[in-house]
């Protein structure tokens, strides 16, 4: 129940946190303080910051990096990179898990640093290329970035023997995207699941007409419901999200150097991210509904 609660807590924090562009800049730091890299299972390394993640998936033939945090990111995710001893040439691709300044921020740089090719979303394209997301003029921007190729739900992403495969789960934004891996940890198959944001984050989920009438649904509801009926198909042993609390990070990587080599195996993770995200979401419409500003 602890965990349950807690979860709870960090949804309803990021529901009420999304990056503005008033954003606390104490909040900034605290999200982007240094974090030593280290491997977390199988060929999945974490490169991101204290707050923010970001993943490097290794295989003999090259590299996969995804997210690069805030614009301040980029030179602490390069720096964990060569901690690990791989190299930024070595980069093949760079993917995104949504359109955010948290999470999009730090790509323009490192597609320079590494000469790697970004791979995203059709419906979060738009805001990459924009340097912002379109329609919210409250949130802050970042150095414009553009796909070199855009993915549709289900295509993947192969280097070597490693496939990351694309599922869109939009609601955060239009183009959210998670993305699954098989890998594997002392001779046991691991499936890993790179979870994308589920929290409303300040989304418009309601409009009303002008001139008055009754509140109507956004694109949004539909898109989440659909996003949590997707994730409640699927299943996934490790669960890695975007924001450190959100998957026990510090908690886990202290078992992790206590010896539980498995630290980040769980099960039963996704369906409780999805259930609390689901709670949370069901909350904000509600409050929206209600809202005579909506």
């Amino acid at each position: 129940m602890t965990r349950l609660v807690t979860l709870a807590a960090a949804f309803a924090l990021l529901a009420s946190a999304a990056p503005t562009a008033a954003q606390d800049a104490a909040q900034r730091r605290q999200w982007n303080a240094p974090a030593a890299p280290f491997r977390i299972v199988g060929n999945v390394y974490y490169v991101g910051t204290a707050g923010l993640s970001s993943f490097l998936i290794a295989d003999p033939k090259g590299l996969v990096v995804i997210d690069g945090g805030l614009p301040e990111s980029a030179p602490l995710i390069v720096a964990n990179i060569r901690r690990l001893g791989f190299r930024l040439r070595d980069i093949r691709f760079l993917l995104n898990n949504h359109s955010h300044v948290d999470h999009a921020g730090g790509l323009a740089a490192l597609r320079r640093a590494s000469g790697a090719p970004l791979v995203a979303s059709l419906g979060d394209s738009a805001d990459l290329i924009a340097g912002r997301t379109i329609g919210r003029s409250d949130l802050s921007g970042f150095p414009p970035v553009r796909p070199a190729r855009t993915i549709r739900d289900g295509a993947a992403i192969t280097v070597g023997k490693t496939r990351l495969v694309a599922h869109l789960t939009p609601g955060h934004t239009n183009g959210a995207t998670s993305w699954s891996l098989h890998t594997s940890e002392g001779g046991k198959p691991i499936d890993v699941l790179f979870l994308s944001s589920l929290s409303v984050a300040g989304r418009p989920l309601v409009t009303r007409p002008h001139g008055g009438g009754p509140a109507r649904d956004t694109v949004a509801v539909a898109q989440f419901r659909n996003t949590f009926r997707t994730l409640a198909t699927m299943r996934a042993d490790v669960v890695l999200s975007y924001h450190a609390e959100l998957f026990d990070l510090a908690g886990k990587r202290r078992a992790q150097r206590a010896g539980n080599a498995l630290a980040f195996v769980d099960p039963a993770e996704l369906p409780r991210q999805v259930a609390s995200a689901r709670a949370a979401f069901e909350h904000a419409l509600a409050a929206q509904r209600r809202s005579p500003q909506s």
